[in-house]
């Protein structure tokens, strides 16, 4: 096309123009409405009542002072600095250019006002209310400019620069993605599980149809003589735990003179259709916990448990309790677990019967397929974990970086569908675990009953278990219990090797009866929190024993089987 019949781009003085026109008709209209209201002012009394109209007032008045900065940037209010600080628009295009910098401000504008509206909206139960705003925050990501190519200033200079081939390689992106039914986050070829990711030195020593059992072997002269199992969830794969020699809490814990057992457990197949809760107590981590005392010949184990695997430990323990066992278990640490789900965060928005029906007509062969799970995840973090993919990697182009958390994340696994039904039921939705109405192998269980000596790790920043959901487990556990606040969030917030000095945490040795009152009086501590814990452990009993015999994979009653991390760990 020749440039007599090319659009020309608007020059600054044709936008400001424009502007002005477009900016003082507004003003017209506005005025007008306020003249016509002031003529009737019980109806404005009225009006003024009500938020909408607050809220549609000040959606009016901050319009008026963004078009101000447009026409007159010398003369208009400065923008917020949440508004300059947003990563999505971070480039300079997105400034410099006058069309491209009226769609920034623009779509921050009406997005922010779109939630303070759903915000203000009343005669809402709390739990429609909260829905109402999660779908509404979804939607406003969704339709930000920086998703699409022809509002996108960067993705259109790359698209101009390449002549469209970053087009190209983004819809092979996508189409692979499409192929498989999952967004592709990292290079998933960087890594090879055994080999570069999870190679934390170890065995398999017993295996069930439900789980593997992994000992790591010492690297210290002499280790404590309670071990330590750790009980990772198993909507994830245990190795995030073992990411790498640098991050990995496993390689760390061995390192302190633990002897360290890991739960390796199996992805669902259409053999564990009838797999429920009650298996992976009394299965799963009762069998592990007594295959570990016997395998070592002691009477008690330390534990850890991971997500959902800590509100299992706890129903574990209350049935221990129940059945006069409680001493089986020396210590519990919980990281980022719910065990009472009143204020469980934006995955309770997922729990209603729309949601619950979906998930019914997923189910296959009795299994949910973990991608479902991984995509509801990701939803949480809708603007982290799919818009910002969807514009570096579709519309950009871009090739994925290597990066092992993403790995992880992106290493689903398939669930039981019966057990997954009444978990989200039972637990998020009826909250019968901690109303003390559930029952595990025919007795019914009791939270309170639980005695055993509690480490309680919550992250300040965890969007999937809040802090303030995590601190109820202090309501309900009736012994000796120290909490600790991580810096950052689910993930992040537990995997904070101390060699990274990164994060914080937060310790209030005074106690308190609720979390604002924790963090009032809180002492912060720079670096990680898994020195302090460590201490803790040594703390409920420091007889060592020599790191030989039975404490070394192989060498007890229990033979080897295989290599660490396992064959479940690589089962697809």
């Amino acid at each position: 096309m020749s440039d007599a019949t090319s659009p020309a781009t608007p020059s600054l003085e044709d936008m400001q123009h424009w502007t002005r026109v477009i900016g003082q008709a507004q003003q017209m209209m506005l005025e007008h409405s306020f003249k016509a209201m002031e003529s009737a002012p019980e109806a404005m009394k009225v009006l003024e009542a009500n938020p909408l109209f607050k809220a549609q007032s000040a959606f009016w008045t901050e319009s008026m002072a963004m078009w101000q900065r447009f026409v007159a940037p010398e003369a208009g209010s400065p923008q917020s600095t949440a508004a300059n600080n947003d990563k999505r628009f971070a480039a300079p295009e997105w400034r410099d250019n006058p069309a491209f910098d009226l769609i920034r401000q623009s779509y921050l504008l009406m997005s922010e006002h779109l939630l303070k509206g759903v915000a203000e909206v009343e005669g809402l139960e709390p739990k429609q209310h909260d829905q109402l705003k999660f779908a509404t925050r979804s939607f406003v990501e969704a339709m930000s400019p920086s998703n699409f190519a022809l509002t996108n200033p960067v993705v259109l200079q790359k698209t101009l620069e390449t002549k469209g081939e970053n087009l190209i390689a983004g819809l092979k992106h996508m189409l692979a993605d499409l192929e498989k039914g999952q967004l592709t986050h990292t290079a998933a070829s960087a890594f090879k599980i055994g080999e570069n990711i999870a190679v934390t030195p170890g065995k398999v020593i017993h295996e069930t149809p439900l789980y593997q059992l992994i000992q790591y072997a010492p690297t210290t002269e002499n280790v404590l003589k309670t071990p330590l199992i750790i009980f990772p969830p198993w909507i994830n794969r245990f190795y995030i735990l073992d990411l790498n020699p640098e991050k990995s809490f496993i390689r760390w814990a061995v390192a302190q003179g633990l002897t360290v057992f890991m739960v390796s457990w199996k992805s669902a197949d259409a053999s564990m259709a009838e797999v429920v809760w009650d298996d992976y107590i009394l299965g799963g981590q009762i069998d592990a916990i007594d295959t570990v005392r016997d395998l070592l010949g002691v009477k008690a184990v330390h534990t850890i448990g991971y997500c959902v695997a800590g509100t299992t430990l706890a129903a574990t323990l209350a049935l221990l309790a129940a059945r006069g066992e409680a001493k089986k278990v020396k210590s519990a640490t919980f990281f980022t677990a719910q065990v009472d789900f009143t204020r469980a965060g934006e995955l309770q928005n997922f729990v209603d019967d729309n949601f619950l029906a979906v998930i019914d007509a997923l189910v296959k062969e009795g299994v949910v397929d973990g991608r479902v799970m991984a995509m509801t995840f990701n939803l949480l973090r809708g603007r982290d974990l799919i818009w910002n993919y969807v514009t570096n990697n579709y519309l950009m182009g871009n090739e994925y970086p290597p990066f092992d958390l993403l790995y992880w994340n992106g290493d689903t696994t398939n669930l039981p569908a019966k057990w997954h039904r009444a978990y989200l039921t039972d637990l998020y939705r009826d909250n019968l675990l901690a109303l003390g109405k559930v029952s595990v192998d025919g007795t019914q269980i009791d939270l309170n009953a639980i005695n055993t000596p509690a480490y309680v790790q919550a992250g300040r920043e965890d969007h999937i278990a809040p802090p303030e959901s995590v601190w109820k487990i202090t309501e309900h556990l009736k012994g000796p219990l120290r909490f600790v606040l991580a810096g950052s969030g689910h993930i992040a917030g537990v995997v904070n090797p101390p060699s990274a000095q990164k994060y914080q945490y937060w310790i209030n040795d005074d106690g308190a009866d609720d979390l604002d009152t924790f963090v009032a009086g809180a002492k912060e501590t720079k670096g990680s929190w898994w020195p302090d814990w460590i201490n803790w452990i040594q703390n409920q009993g420091k007889t060592t024993v020599s790191a030989t015999d039975s404490r070394i994979p192989g060498q007890g009653k229990y033979k080897i089987i295989e290599d660490a991390p396992g064959k479940y760990v690589k089962t697809r």
